[in-house]
């Protein structure tokens, strides 16, 4: 078994879907469009298969936590401290808010923690 995707909500889903092809080269589908029901997505998918689902929806306007019960953040595997150190001055200087890290964590992993444009936490580590 795998986890086929994760989906989040965006607020703005073209500004979302550039920011994750660009900064994380996922390639993106076709938009999706379900104008009945007033909903949007691109499924994106990453060199290693793993695929994130960005939704809009004209009703869902809901603002984001980073403390709350459900999912906490997303983590991208970069294979290397050096990739970590760049990839979090690439996202620092792209306007990404940095809250934490680089670092070794208290269970042995190097990460760096940051939010994305819509202030979804994405840690980055080895």
């Amino acid at each position: 078994m795998r986890i086929e995707h994760v989906a989040i909500w965006v607020k703005d889903l073209e500004k979302m879907r550039r920011f994750y092809c660009e900064m994380f080269q996922a390639v993106s589908n076709e938009k999706y469009i379900n104008a009945k029901k007033g909903f949007e997505s691109y499924f994106l998918t990453f060199e290693s298969g793993a695929r994130l689902e960005l939704m809009k929806k004209q009703d869902i306007d809901q603002g984001q936590s980073n403390k709350r019960i459900g999912y906490a953040h997303i983590a991208f595997s970069l294979n290397s401290k050096n990739k970590v150190d760049c990839t979090t001055e690439v996202l620092s200087d792209y306007g990404c808010k940095h809250i934490d890290g680089p670092r070794v964590t208290g269970d042995g992993y190097y990460e760096s923690v940051l939010l994305d444009p819509e202030g979804n936490t994405i840690e980055l580590t080895i």
